[in-house]
């Protein structure tokens, strides 16, 4: 038995009224999920929808509490980070994390951001530590695989493609993935939305493809 803990980062929602409204990253995500409780319909899902529900920002009092002791954190700052530990929590259970995110102005969406400086915190999902040199930080989990799923308005974000060097998306989360404990990770991009033509339509399709068959053939392992 395995859990995957989903999150989906768009600020749009999957029940709009009108379908071209609804969030394409979120649809593709569902597409995984659904496939892989149809094999194994047993595992846990853990689902929080970052984009609807955002994580606070982290402030100064936040860090203030993340380097307090244990011992000598008040119950103030223990609430303060009660959400940064819920959210731990949930991805320390996980073994595969299914993330979806559309891209905004060639980055990730600030709740994505939000929830990544909530988890990657000291002591708790990575260690710090001068001995190591240059390199001091190094993930405390380890073992996990994440699913990124992703959209945007244009193309070509590709290594190699004509808008390799504006992908700020996919290669911001596969770095900071690794001090979630990320040691494999795939990504499956839907791109030409503002185009809205043959191109989108196609590459619509061919993510909700690769999505399924990607769940089914992890679910299988």
């Amino acid at each position: 038995m395995q859990t995957l803990l989903h999150i989906d980062a768009s600020a749009r929602k999957t029940t709009n009224s009108v379908p071209n409204y609804n969030s394409i990253s979120k649809s593709v995500a569902a597409t995984f999920i659904d496939q892989w409780k149809e094999i194994n319909p047993e595992d846990k899902i853990i689902q929080r929808d970052v984009g609807v529900n955002p994580p606070d920002f982290i402030s100064q009092d936040w860090i203030a509490a993340v380097f307090t002791p244990d011992e000598a954190k008040t119950d103030e700052q223990k609430e303060l980070l009660s959400l940064s530990d819920t959210l731990i929590d949930e991805l320390d259970q996980a073994d595969i994390i299914v993330m979806s995110s559309s891209m905004y102005n060639y980055g990730m969406p600030a709740a994505l951001k939000a929830w990544f400086d909530q988890v990657i915190r000291i002591h708790k999902t990575f260690t710090f530590d001068l001995a190591r040199g240059d390199f001091p930080l190094e993930p405390i989990m380890s073992g996990k695989t994440l699913v990124l799923i992703t959209s945007s308005g244009e193309f070509g974000f590709e290594i190699g493609g004509i808008r390799e060097k504006m992908n700020h998306l996919g290669p911001h989360v596969r770095t900071v993935s690794h001090y979630l404990g990320v040691e494999t990770f795939h990504e499956i991009k839907a791109e030409y939305q503002e185009f809205n033509d043959d191109r989108h339509r196609q590459s619509v399709a061919s993510a909700h493809k690769t999505a399924a068959e990607l769940a089914s053939k992890m679910a299988n392992a």
